[in-house]
């Protein structure tokens, strides 16, 4: 019988296992994923590699932080055997924690653009989301705003809102401009942001959406999977939302838009190697690239891939191509940056 999925979030203590050959060949069988993914959209990605493969998948399901924070508790103990994550910023922090082992693949550095995996095989990215603006048609001309570094410019003073310096989108935005320019210049430019904010910085992507929509600001900063939803949405009020903003793709005449990832890499003490070896390779194949794209309005990474219809309506752009490992291990420093000129 083919192993059925089975979502499960669990914090409690791990069981050790013995290793007898009757538990060896289940382990063989079954995925332990760890995943801060909370996209329900994901089940139908995990029910089609278990189709294909027979092997089943257990999620653990958390924050960023307490799998994290677990996996280092539980040591090689650890029923882990993949750890996905949104953001550079924290699969790099589990690299950092020794907590992934590099993984060789000619199948995922053929597929998989350099820039979105790290050049030492720790862990690779799946998806992409893009780091836009939102722009209030009927207040910003076309082409009034370019770049990044406009949004520091003193005639958006009032209009830009952007959510808290903690969040970690932030931070590798950040963190892009701190590779690009430097301290000094990234210093300054956070301090113009902060002096055209219309607002202390509070909610989430969607929330400076709507505040954008609302006329509390003119520009919105935000990854463009959250304006997705808006657009595939059938209610009257997020319709009312698209419709009054335009997708800005920043940097289109220099380095291009800052992109984040979702990623996963293999657990430092996986039990399953060649089974979590299998799910990284499915992950960049186009049944599963599709998953990404239309379950959820992400980019895939696969070249030849469409995205979705609502995505794809906003046209091409061209990606910052700096290698996400690079804006991941500035995000402590970008933070520090922030806090110094008093991003909230």
């Amino acid at each position: 019988m083919t192993p059925t999925f089975n979502r499960r979030t669990f914090l409690g203590s791990t069981a050790l296992l013995v290793a007898s050959p009757a538990i060896l060949r289940a382990q063989a069988r079954t995925l332990n994923l760890y995943s801060s993914r909370h996209y329900d959209t994901d089940e139908a990605l995990y029910s089609d590699f278990t189709k294909q493969t027979g092997i089943a998948v257990n999620r653990v399901e958390a924050g960023e932080d307490p799998l994290l924070a677990r996996m280092q508790s539980e040591g090689a103990n650890s029923p882990a055997d993949v750890l996905i994550t949104v953001d550079a910023g924290r699969i790099e922090k589990a690299r950092g924690l020794d907590l992934l082992q590099p993984f060789a693949s000619e199948a995922l550095a053929s597929r998989i653009p350099a820039h979105l995996r790290d050049p030492d095989g720790h862990w690779f990215g799946f998806s992409t989301r893009a780091r836009v603006l939102l722009v209030a048609k009927d207040k910003v001309a076309d082409g009034a705003i370019r770049t990044y570094e406009d949004l520091a410019d003193p005639k958006w003073k009032g209009k830009v809102v952007i959510r808290s310096s903690t969040n970690v989108y932030n931070q590798s935005l950040t963190g892009s401009i701190l590779a690009a320019h430097g301290a000094e210049k990234t210093e300054a430019w956070a301090k113009g942001v902060v002096a055209n904010l219309a607002r202390p910085p509070r909610g989430g992507d969607t929330d400076q959406i709507r505040a954008a929509a609302a006329g509390e600001g003119d520009i919105a900063v935000a990854n463009t999977y959250y304006f997705a939803r808006l657009a595939r949405s059938e209610k009257p009020e997020d319709k009312a939302v698209v419709e009054k903003l335009r997708v800005v793709f920043p940097n289109q005449g220099d380095r291009g838009t800052h992109v984040n990832i979702s990623a996963a890499g293999i657990a430092r003490h996986s039990k399953n190697i060649d089974g979590a070896k299998a799910f990284l390779e499915y992950l960049a194949t186009p049944s599963a690239q599709r998953y990404f794209a239309f379950g959820n309005s992400e980019y895939p990474v696969v070249a030849g891939l469409e995205p979705p219809p609502q995505v794809a309506a906003w046209g091409a752009f061209k990606q910052d191509q700096l290698n996400a490992r690079v804006f991941a291990r500035n995000n402590a420093e970008a933070l520090k940056i922030m806090d110094r000129a008093g991003w909230k």
